[in-house]
């Protein structure tokens, strides 16, 4: 082969490979320099609610998950025909009828209603406390039985200004309720004594004079039928949503591709922890996957009391009536939060509730950024809060 051949043939092969990668490079400097009208750091339920009101307003949103799925906390993983809320029980529960209106647009409803039951030692109670609960307890039929049994366990305690959770629950409902239904669950949740407890933590307990095992006295509630992954999906459709990332890994970049940010994850750690870091309690989720039609017969049992390590076992199937034959459940165990761990629930207490007020000012003054859902805003959400507050949210 003549010099010139070679140098020929060495041209094209090197054609063939530095055009598809020159190709690549254009695309990957096109991405990087793309500008997003929206950038959406959390994939749950206020972030997909916000996506789908900019999309409809025709504005471009890219959404960052640091999970490998969407759906924050509310996602459901089917296993055996069954939706399995992976992050514990959520009922759908709203007085709000906008926000009902709204959710049914996504997914139909199914008439489920949250009749949670209580196992203290073995023996079964009714919730919230309630007629069957006080018959269950003490044998009483009628309300005035009911009533006065708790006036009198109430005066007996002789508490006047409580000065801890404990004494607040018995000055509200009594003795025996505070011990056999409230203490252990409380004890569990917080991860210390209920004397060491606030007693601000339970302004009132909810005690009903009827036979109705109702948990929610709001007008609408149920399960979307097919999972709430269903709602997920259709807020997020046509809505670019990238898994497996991580905002902070790549921050500056991030920020740079898009004019306003919609945070759902924790605010202090956007701040870098300025002020310090505010307080949750996290929970683990055991998953167990059983070869029988039906565990315990309902969806959620409470276990009140401490030396039962979890607080309540779910089982998903009665969510949604299952006939499958085989069932799972799982047990959910407060847990003291810590590095690795999710931060589930807000430690609304005086210094953390202070601390946040200063982060809250960072973000009143910060033009770029809007905070949201219960990490965001540091509040227990439920979820038709949460949905709307991001229903409320101005789009720009």
């Amino acid at each position: 082969m003549a010099i010139s051949e070679w140098l020929w043939a060495k041209i094209l092969i090197c054609r063939r490979i530095l055009l598809p990668l020159r190709i690549v490079a254009e695309k990957n400097r096109q991405m990087v320099m793309k500008k997003y009208d929206y950038l959406i750091v959390g994939a749950g339920l206020f972030g997909a609610v916000v996506a789908w009101r900019a999309r409809q307003a025709g504005r471009s949103v890219l959404v960052l998950e640091k999970r490998p799925h969407r759906g924050g906390n509310i996602y459901c993983e089917e296993i055996d025909g069954i939706n399995v809320h992976k992050y514990g029980a959520h009922i759908f529960h709203t007085s709000n009828r906008e926000v009902w209106e709204f959710v049914n647009r996504f997914a139909e409803f199914n008439n489920y209603v949250n009749s949670p039951v209580a196992n203290y030692k073995g023996r079964l109670y009714n919730l919230p406390f309630n007629m069957n609960t006080f018959h269950a307890m003490w044998g009483v039929i009628t309300p005035a039985e009911a009533q006065a049994k708790i006036e009198e366990q109430r005066r007996e305690a002789g508490i006047t200004e409580p000065q801890n959770l404990e004494e607040q629950a018995i000055s509200l409902v009594g003795r025996d309720i505070y011990e056999r239904l409230v203490k252990g669950y409380t004890e569990k949740q917080w991860g210390c004594d209920a004397k060491e407890l606030p007693a601000f933590i339970i302004r009132r307990l909810p005690v009903r004079l009827t036979f109705d095992n109702n948990y929610f006295n709001d007008r609408w509630q149920g399960i979307p039928i097919g999972g709430y992954n269903k709602i997920i999906d259709a807020l997020f459709e046509g809505v670019e949503v990238r898994c497996n990332t991580d905002f902070f890994a790549d921050r500056e970049e991030w920020l740079s591709q898009c004019d306003r940010v919609i945070f759902t994850g924790r605010i202090d750690e956007y701040y870098d922890f300025r002020f310090g870091a505010l307080d949750y309690r996290s929970l683990r989720f055991e998953h167990e996957n059983l070869p029988m039609e039906n565990y315990q017969g309902c969806a959620v049992v409470n276990y009140t009391e401490r030396e039962v390590p979890y607080t309540r076992i779910i089982e998903h199937k009665h969510f949604e009536f299952g006939k499958q034959p085989s069932t799972v459940i799982t047990r959910e165990y407060p847990e003291q939060f810590g590095e690795g761990k999710e931060p589930y629930y807000p430690i609304n207490d005086e210094r953390n509730n202070a601390l946040y007020e200063r982060y809250r000012a960072l973000a009143a003054a910060d033009e770029k950024v809007t905070f949201g859902g219960r990490l965001g805003e540091y509040r227990y959400y439920d979820m038709d809060k949460v949905i709307e507050s991001a229903l409320k949210l101005e789009i720009q």
